[in-house]
């Protein structure tokens, strides 16, 4: 990528001690300055320097999600588990015709959990940025 001439021809050779660079290394860091010298640059000059900023809420959001996630998959689990514990008992009748009724709310529950999964995963990818 070809940087575009800011008329910038003057040159300032700076000696810094180890401590002095580091501190200098941490504030760069933490800004959005794409280059240190960049940074170095604002910073003498008084200029604003933009940081980088962590919302702990978000964070927080984001591992609840985590958790009700694994929630859901333990509740799909388990209804599969109970399910197939009930197919095991195929000669009791009254357990085969709740099966069958059944079949057409496991599919809308395993629907609504997909759902919510697939809403939880765009959210965790927006909010990771």
């Amino acid at each position: 990528m070809k940087e575009k001439n800011t008329g910038r021809t003057k040159w300032i050779h700076l000696r810094l001690t180890p401590d002095e660079m580091k501190i200098l290394k941490i504030g760069f860091e933490k800004s959005l300055c794409p280059k240190l010298s960049d940074y170095a640059r604002k910073n003498m000059l008084g200029k604003p320097i933009v940081l980088k900023y962590r919302n702990t809420s978000v964070d927080e959001l984001l591992l609840e999600i985590s958790r009700l996630r694994t929630e859901l998959n333990a509740i799909g689990n388990n209804y599969n588990q109970a399910v197939k514990k009930l197919h095991s008992l195929g000669q009791i009748s009254e357990f085969k015709n709740w099966i069958l009724s059944s079949q057409h709310d496991r599919e809308k529950l395993f629907e609504a959990m997909e759902n919510i999964k697939n809403s939880m995963l765009k959210l965790v990818a927006k909010w990771s940025l």
